[in-house]
């Protein structure tokens, strides 16, 4: 027997071994009659659930591990507008003859891209630190990283390079958030809330990013020293200091725990989370769920970074579309409109561009709060479709108004300010799509798609793939606009078309599911135009087909029927 047929045995009977356990709690909870009619009707979800208010405080543990995301967003907020502050410009740009200061297009490129290099390293590197040492003690300890960036860049001078190391070493650390903070809150937060508390991630980004620009905005017209880009950078220290505080307050994740051999810990855990006894019915089934899951996969081995190549139990297919929902997450030109949004409205006619970005932050805020309920309610795969349609129609009209209507004697004469207002609303209308599909379901899709052991190897590299791109959108756009000016919409329409397409081929629906179901599905070979009307094995029927969930014979068009 060869060895890939020992890894598919292997595979196969942890596979069975998740299932029987799953299949062994779901009788042990209910009665054969109601089996039967669950089988009969294909519920949608093997766990009882209760009122909102009996979650309110999971849900709140998970929203102060998602303020992960507001120290990201902080940044992304606030260096929009440093690379348009005076004082900034005098202390890093270069001098014009007339004695102006400016940011040449590359310094601009280094100075707002090269956070996401550092955060795509910190995401492979850093990110370990939630296997190696606990998601929780990883969190605080990547935003210990984060503040010595701050601090060597609120020290600069009058170098810009100290200032960029900083912005290096400061993105290591929100790499490393950018990993933690959604894995921990998806092996936190209940199967059927799963998708509204990592969207948390994503909310918290946007109350960042518009904080930073109300902060720009302030700071921008009282005052003409340093205190213009200094002052946000030393509130970093203030919001790392509350995420530091806040997650002493937070219980480790009980599958980290179970994972290590925690099994008391973990129950402890389950039992905080659920606010319920450690005897309690709830915290038995989930602890027993958990390690069902934990023991499926060591039976199958321990995990190297080689697995993630491996196409046992659909691994290399899971890590495939992580990475390419990740980069397409960037590929929509989401970030074209939040690191240069100030530069954007002054060049369509807007006398102050910080006062737009105030607007962005809001609709941004607002729309992402609205996904709280989108994300669960639509499912995963109907967002992201919906989302990448809307967004190329938004960025095709963007685009077209902005080539032929924007300017009415070339680039260096007046614009069009009827054509600048319908750039700006669609500019707005994207975000609010933009927001209710892409930006958090990029991060609930990766966050609840890996087997527990590789997961956080995986993530790091889906989210890696995220800041490299965002790096490369971020560094190259100076350019890019600057040859082809809003032509370059028409780059992010084809990628939205492109990722139309993605998502109906090879992305799953995963919403209602368990972590543990999720791996199941995937391991079965389930088709993703067809993963909607998956059963977990412990509420299926005599009747349920599982090869006709893995196979479809119809021509590729067909399937969109």
């Amino acid at each position: 027997m060869s060895q890939e047929d020992i890894n598919e045995n292997v595979n196969a009977e942890a596979a069975n071994l998740a299932s029987s356990a799953s299949q062994s709690i779901a009788s042990q909870k209910e009665s054969p009659e109601d089996m039967d009619l669950k089988n009969e009707n294909y519920a949608d979800t093997p766990h009882e659930v209760g009122p909102l208010s009996q979650y309110l405080g999971v849900l709140s543990l998970c929203l102060m591990i998602a303020f992960g995301g507001f120290i990201f967003g902080w940044d992304t907020g606030t260096i929009s507008g440093f690379v348009s502050q005076d004082d900034f410009l005098r202390r890093f740009g270069s001098k014009h003859h007339d004695g102006t200061y400016y940011f040449s297009k590359v310094r601009t490129g280094l100075v707002v891209g090269i956070f996401n290099v550092g955060c795509a390293i910190g995401g492979l590197t850093l990110g370990r630190t939630g296997d190696m040492y606990g998601r929780k003690p990883g969190l605080m300890i990547v935003v210990v990283v984060y503040t010595i960036g701050i601090i060597i860049s609120i020290a600069s001078i009058n170098k810009w390079y100290q200032y960029f190391i900083g912005r290096i070493i400061s993105g290591l650390g929100v790499g490393g958030i950018a990993v933690l903070s959604p894995t921990l809150i998806a092996e936190t937060a209940p199967a059927h809330l799963r998708g509204t508390a990592v969207a948390f991630y994503q909310l918290m980004i946007t109350l960042g990013i518009f904080l930073g620009y109300c902060t720009n905005y302030g700071t921008h017209h009282h005052y003409k020293d340093s205190t213009q880009w200094r002052v946000p950078l030393g509130l970093s220290f203030a919001w790392a200091l509350f995420m530091i505080g806040g997650m002493l307050f937070v219980p480790e994740s009980a599958r980290y725990l179970v994972q290590q051999g925690r099994l008391e810990e973990a129950k402890v855990s389950l039992s905080k989370t659920n606010k319920a006894p450690i005897d309690s019915p709830i915290v038995v089934t989930e602890f027993d769920e958990i390690s069902a899951g934990v023991e499926a996969e060591r039976a199958a081995g321990s995990a190297t970074w080689g697995e993630l190549f491996s196409r046992n139990g659909a691994v290399l297919q899971r890590v495939i579309m992580g990475i390419m929902l990740q980069s397409l997450q960037q590929l929509t030109g989401n970030n074209y409109f939040f690191y240069y949004g100030t530069t954007i409205f002054n060049s369509v006619g807007l006398n102050d561009g910080f006062e737009a970005a105030i607007v962005i932050g809001i609709v941004n805020f607002a729309s992402t709060s609205f996904s709280l309920w989108t994300v669960n309610h639509f499912g995963r795969r109907t967002c992201l479709l919906v989302g990448a349609f809307t967004m190329a129609c938004c960025f095709l009209i963007y685009a077209s108004v902005g080539v032929t209507r924007l300017y009415l004697d070339g680039y260096d004469g007046p614009t069009s300010k009827g054509a600048g207002n319908c750039l700006i609303v669609f500019t707005m209308f994207f975000i609010f799509c933009f927001a209710n599909s892409w930006a958090p379901l990029a991060y609930v899709i990766v966050s609840e798609t890996f087997p527990l052991r590789i997961r956080g190897r995986a993530m790091g590299l889906s989210i890696g793939a995220n800041w490299i791109w965002g790096f490369l959108i971020s560094f190259f756009t100076p350019f890019i606009t600057g040859a082809i000016h809003f032509a370059y919409g028409y780059v992010f329409f084809g990628c939205l078309l492109f990722a139309f397409f993605y998502v109906f081929f090879f992305v799953c629906e995963t919403s209602g599911l368990t972590l543990e179901e999720v791996d199941e599905m995937y391991i079965e070979g389930t088709l993703p135009w067809k993963s909607t009307s998956w059963v977990p094995p412990s509420q299926r029927g005599a009747d349920y087909d599982v090869d006709a969930a893995g196979h479809d014979d119809r021509p590729w068009y067909k399937r969109f029927l």
